[in-house]
């Protein structure tokens, strides 16, 4: 994974890349479903132990609907990042428009019991049947 070419964004040590990717053989643009994955690394820049509790995303699709989801971890898991360690997970959503934009956050706490809310950097879900922009 190429992660020099992701969305990146770190708030309070706490550094989120993201790299969408279009699933043409899952999609079917002809019933309108549209499917992507984003790979999302995350790393402990502070010198502080987290662990992620909750995730929220608002899922935009083309037409301005915007979703939210909400709960608990990630992909089954709340992982405990140390200062300097990694986690690294890939996921997936489904449109019923050629293209979107997701954006969110992952509430971690402190290992002293306080919390940080790490943002997820907004990323775009295009795909190539997207027509080409009017002006």
């Amino acid at each position: 994974m190429d992660w020099e070419k992701a969305y990146r964004k770190i708030t309070k040590g706490i550094e989120v890349s993201v790299i969408p990717t279009y699933l043409a053989n899952r999609s079917e643009p002809e019933n309108s479903l549209f499917i992507w994955s984003y790979s999302v690394r995350i790393r402990n820049l502070s010198e502080i132990t987290v662990t992620l509790r909750q995730r929220s995303w608002q899922i935009t699709d083309a037409h301005g609907m915007t979703e939210t989801v909400r709960g608990e971890g990630v992909v089954g898991e709340q992982p405990t990042l140390k200062p300097g360690e990694v986690f690294e997970y890939t996921s997936g959503t489904p449109l019923t428009t050629p293209s979107g934009i997701m954006v969110g956050s992952y509430d971690m706490e402190v290992e002293d019991g306080g919390w940080i809310i790490a943002e997820i950097p907004a990323f775009s879900l295009d795909s190539p049947h997207e027509g080409a922009p009017l002006n």
